[in-house]
């Protein structure tokens, strides 16, 4: 297919989200606006865009056509570069202005977002910011952080004593990221510095962008990671870049099987980032490979393929949007062990004083105990959250397996009676 023929594919196929997120910061951590958006700049891109996403998405079609030479490799990040970073003006050059979300921000993410100085908003090509509330201090990295939208918004929550670093590849996007960086946190946060910088870097290569070992507490993407040529690489160098107690939190499309290698070479399925989306399963085992034991579900929301076309050609596969929670932690379990602890949220976090959710069964309301087990007790007491949370117990005593999923503190004569099945949580 002609790169014109595949961008009236694209442009009939669906709505781009970028006009919404300007005007109303609408953002969806686990929405099918992530795949219209990056569908989209896959085949509008080569004629006008600068999309940090779509950046990693031409890397990762290479592997899905078996192109894993770095020469070769070197020269699609040129060739993207020189579109994304030469062509395109500003977002309204896409000629499109609608979005279809699964959820809105908290009020806090959609304020911060109206500080953001325009051209950073005009040159950000994303679809959403995934930044969790209740960061103050901590110190964060984004993972394809384009013209800083989303570390904008991040300076903003981490407050004048945390930090924000953004890794990006395309020069034109960085110098748009750092010209509004000194006058946004000194004058409109009144900063006493400025508490975000911009590297140059892969995010295969974290650490040859200037990010430290055990140097940050967060780290945010936004469908960047699964599109990477390298995979394995960009979560292990998350894993090593992380402190004790720090978190991956990203969105991304996955899918319920391996995608057959016809499926990946499919040039439409590439700009829908479905032939590159990776197995739920084979996500989960590169976790537990670097380090990251026990990843947690936070968000899900099912990919519906319309075109019969595309429909036969993927037959049974199922996709989805999921949004997933990593922590680094020292003691954690491939399964979840009962040790009889209990947890309290003290709804300190602002934006969220009634409730917190950790995942998608672990949902605590302020002042009520749960009943948890090893894994998640390290989650809220050993992470980032700790100052947020009160867990009462240790691991001195062993219970065997936890039941899977959220159970009341104090358990009703008939869960007495019978044995837990569980012993995963995620």
């Amino acid at each position: 297919m002609s790169v014109s023929g595949a961008t009236v594919v694209a442009a009939r196929q669906m709505r781009f989200c970028i006009s919404s997120i300007l005007s109303t910061g609408a953002q969806s951590r686990a929405s099918t606006c992530q795949r219209q958006c990056n569908s989209l700049n896959r085949f509008v891109g080569f004629r006008t865009g600068q999309n940090s996403q779509f950046r990693t998405l031409t890397r990762g079609a290479t592997e899905a056509a078996g192109a894993r030479n770095d020469n070769h490799d070197s020269l699609i990040q040129d060739s993207v570069q020189n579109y994304y970073g030469k062509i395109l003006e500003t977002s309204k050059d896409l000629k499109t202005n609608a979005c279809t979300t699964s959820d809105r921000p908290n009020n806090i993410v959609i304020d911060a977002l109206r500080k953001v100085p325009s051209e950073v908003k005009e040159k950000y090509y994303g679809c959403g910011s995934p930044v969790p509330l209740g960061i103050e201090g901590l110190d964060v990295l984004d993972l394809g952080s384009g013209s800083g939208q989303d570390c904008y918004i991040a300076a903003a929550l981490v407050g004048n004593e945390g930090s924000v670093t953004g890794i990006d590849m395309t020069d034109e996007q960085l110098d748009v990221a750092r010209r509004h960086a000194e006058s946004y946190t000194k004058n409109t946060l009144n900063y006493d510095h400025n508490n975000m910088v911009f590297h140059k870097g892969y995010i295969e290569k974290i650490a040859d962008a200037g990010v430290a070992p055990e140097s940050v507490d967060l780290v945010i993407s936004n469908c960047v990671i699964n599109l990477s040529p390298d995979k394995p690489a960009v979560i292990k160098g998350v894993h090593d870049a992380l402190r004790l107690g720090g978190e991956l939190y990203f969105s991304d499309v996955y899918a319920d099987r391996r995608i057959p290698e016809e499926v990946r070479q499919h040039e439409v399925l590439w700009g829908e980032c479905l032939a590159g989306a990776l197995y739920i399963e084979d996500f989960k085992r590169i976790c537990h490979s670097v380090g990251f034991t026990d990843p947690r579900e936070l968000a899900r929301s099912p990919i519906e393929v319309t075109d019969p076309e595309l429909q036969a050609i993927l037959g049974p596969i199922k996709f989805y949007s999921i949004t997933y929670r990593c922590f680094k932690l020292a003691e954690m379990e491939t399964l979840c062990e009962d040790y009889g602890q209990v947890a309290y949220y003290k709804g300190t976090i602002t934006g969220h004083q009634h409730n917190y959710a950790l995942d998608d069964h672990h949902v605590f309301e302020t002042g009520r105990p749960m009943l948890v087990c090893g894994n998640t007790a390290a989650m809220v007491g050993d992470s980032w959250l700790r100052p947020h949370f009160n867990v009462v117990g240790d691991r001195s005593h062993h219970y065997g397996l936890f039941a899977c999923g959220p159970e009341p503190a104090t358990p009703s004569p008939a869960s007495q009676n019978s044995a837990p099945t569980g012993g995963g949580c995620c």
